[in-house]
């Protein structure tokens, strides 16, 4: 399967944090769901990929192209949403309009019109008169009018009612209709990711802790749940991470149908994206 974004041990240092030796994967036509807590890394792999910030080791490549080398060449077929930009507060979407023209090849008038249509924008209106969620819908229209092949969004759907969220959803949804686009998709909504991402890449503490598919990570990791004695049972190998709580331990178990197996074990929880991380991250070996 070809890949649309390949990143290779890239390391940024700062005085507080290290993101180390981070390495993963996006293939063509597929949404990655990044995810991890407060400070984690996330946005810093973001920056690196974008070319904001420069001074780090590694290897990231966009389209097999170095994004250090063609980063102007890149610029046009990369659409961004970030969670700590905005537009100036002053300007109207038509003046976004105008601006993008000048910026973009391929900007599509048409197309940022009728995603302002959609989002019930209205072009003449100042930002500044946008609630949080008008102004993250106008950042994705604008990302979407150029026609880019990869989208880099962090937190798209940060200040969205659930019914705006499953709008976005959708549109992402189409946008990779084309087997030539992907979405690296940040998100602390994991529920969303749930549900529209194919793959999952999860840092901590600048580490990347696993990546993989979605469909793999929530049908065949489980958690189960039992009292002590049963737990001191359980051989080591054989679960990720434990928590113990007042009443009984929660165990993460990659292989359910293995486990289930070998201890006779009748009943594994589903998990969802919030059990893993917490467990990943609040668990213990």
């Amino acid at each position: 399967m070809e890949n649309i974004l390949e990143i290779k041990n890239l390391t940024k240092k700062y005085p507080n944090f290290t993101l180390q030796n981070i390495s993963f994967t996006l293939p063509k036509g597929m949404i990655m769901g990044f995810i991890g807590e407060n400070g984690a890394g996330k946005t810093t792999t973001i920056k690196a990929i974008l070319n904001i910030i420069n001074s780090y080791s590694g290897e990231i490549k966009i389209f097999n192209l170095s994004h250090r080398e063609h980063a102007k060449l890149l610029q046009e077929d990369i659409g961004v949403v970030l969670d700590d930009a905005f537009f100036p507060e002053i300007l109207t979407p038509n003046d976004i309009n105008n601006s993008m023209k000048g910026i973009f090849k391929n900007w599509d008038t048409k197309m940022f019109y009728n995603y302002l249509q959609e989002f019930s924008l209205l072009p003449n209106k100042q930002i500044k008169t946008f609630s949080k969620g008008m102004r993250k819908k106008l950042e994705i229209a604008t990302a979407l009018s150029h026609h880019p092949k990869l989208l880099i969004l962090d937190e798209p759907t940060s200040g969205l009612d659930p019914v705006a969220r499953a709008e976005v959803i959708e549109i992402f949804q189409s946008f990779i209709e084309n087997v030539d686009c992907s979405i690296l998709l940040s998100s602390h909504i994991t529920a969303d990711l749930e549900h529209v991402a194919d793959y999952i890449t999860f840092i901590n503490e600048g580490k990347i802790i696993l990546s993989k598919t979605t469909n793999e990570l929530l049908n065949e990791y489980g958690i189960v749940k039992c009292t002590e004695k049963e737990f001191q049972n359980i051989a080591p190998e054989d679960y990720i991470k434990y928590k113990k709580n007042k009443y009984e331990y929660e165990i993460l178990v990659s292989d359910k149908k293995a486990f289930k197996a070998k201890y006779n074990i009748k009943v594994i929880d589903k998990i969802t994206l919030d059990d893993l991380m917490v467990l990943m991250i609040k668990g213990e070996e």
